[in-house]
């Protein structure tokens, strides 16, 4: 899960580094998870900058919205899905707590739309279409394949006119069409099989576009049984920043107007009411996660959860000392790994940590120098 306003530093970080830290504001209510769960302070995307805008950098590690760079690279979901999503229905999902934005981006740089119902995912994951339904987006999909075989048709007949390096570039495109069609004969695969069935009703939507952590509780319910059911392996879910007061006792300041705090006792002292409740919600996906599972593991036991954010400090827009917890998987949790302030760890070591997680043999990630000091496996 990643967050658009980050989080308070004094209140999510212990102030001991090592297995024998003392449990910080915001990680008390999570101390039934403390071995299932590591904290990483002192990180953050070397050469990211820009506030805000980083929220693009945020899954790439790549400083386009810092640089001045007209186009993304590939964020880390999408590479996890590239490599391994063939396996399920759906190689990936990017989901938003409101709104189509996501900090998920393809291969060649573009945004990702992200899903912000839970009732239409849920739709999507679980209800069958009509027969009529799944003959359409099947014909739909032996379209698409054969548009591409013209396309590519055309690029072959193209290449014996070009110099070196435009056939260089047209070999790649050659390689993401390849991709494409391959991705496009799974999904008619995909098309004539049955949902998933669960014994859980369809959502309903909360209309209150302010109520952002009920809507976070809501879309985690899905997600979870979105990886039960194993549809997907990859999500991406992001938390922005509502403008309007969030329905919390003590809280009549909008949430983006107290992340900017200009360390104000009043609005700090709210802001940690919004943002703790943030930490809880995502604690209970947590617990939610542990009792499911099969074989003696958990679900779990079998996924790596992320929780970070572009902003270390939202009121001065500082994207250093990124917040970062880390849940489930196979790492020896239990410890708050500390670095230093100052000069950071680099957090794209963390996204090599991940992709070694789910079985790919890579040592390198954007900005990496390799993996996490002190984060082992198990």
């Amino acid at each position: 899960m990643t967050l658009g306003l980050g989080l308070v530093a004094d209140n999510l970080n212990p102030e001991q580094a090592g297995f024998d830290y003392e449990s910080s504001t915001y990680l008390k209510p999570l101390d039934d998870l403390r071995n299932r769960m590591t904290v990483i302070s002192g990180s953050s995307h070397p050469g990211v900058n820009g506030g805000h805008r980083a929220e693009a950098s945020l899954l790439t590690a790549n400083p386009v919205g810092s640089s001045g760079k007209a186009k993304n690279s590939i964020s880390l979901d999408q590479y996890m899905a590239k490599h391994l999503g063939n396996f399920t229905r759906f190689p990936s999902l990017v989901l938003s707590s409101d709104g189509s934005n996501s900090p998920c981006y393809t291969e060649n740089g573009a945004m990702i739309p992200a899903e912000s119902s839970p009732s239409r995912l849920f739709t999507r994951l679980f209800v069958d279409d009509s027969p009529a339904e799944r003959q359409q987006q099947a014909q739909r999909v032996r379209q698409g394949r054969s548009i591409m075989d013209l396309v590519a048709d055309d690029a072959k007949r193209l290449s014996n006119q070009l110099g070196a390096g435009d056939r260089d570039r047209l070999e790649s495109y050659f390689t993401s069409v390849r991709e494409l069609e391959q991705r496009l004969a799974e999904s008619e695969t995909w098309a004539h099989r049955p949902k998933p069935r669960v014994d859980v009703s369809k959502p309903v939507d909360i209309g209150n576009s302010n109520d952002f952590v009920g809507r976070q509780r809501l879309m985690s319910d899905v997600i979870r049984l979105a990886l039960e059911t194993d549809s997907t392996r990859f999500v991406a879910y992001h938390l922005g920043g509502s403008g309007g007061v969030v329905p919390i006792p003590g809280v009549d300041e909008g949430y983006h107007t107290l992340s900017h705090h200009g360390l104000d006792e009043e609005k700090l002292d709210q802001l940690a009411l919004v943002e703790a409740e943030i930490i809880k919600a995502w604690g209970q996906l947590l617990r939610d996660m542990s009792t499911t599972g099969e074989s003696g593991q958990t679900l779990l036991d079998n996924t790596s959860v992320l929780l970070t954010s572009n902003l270390g400090n939202a009121s001065n827009h500082d994207n250093r000392n990124m917040p970062v917890l880390l849940a489930g998987g196979r790492f020896r949790h239990g410890q708050h790994l500390a670095f230093d302030r100052r000069s950071n760890h680099p957090l794209p070591n963390l996204f090599v940590n991940l992709l070694q997680q789910v079985g790919l043999e890579e040592e390198r990630f954007a900005t990496s120098t390799g993996t996490v000091t002190g984060l082992e496996t198990t």
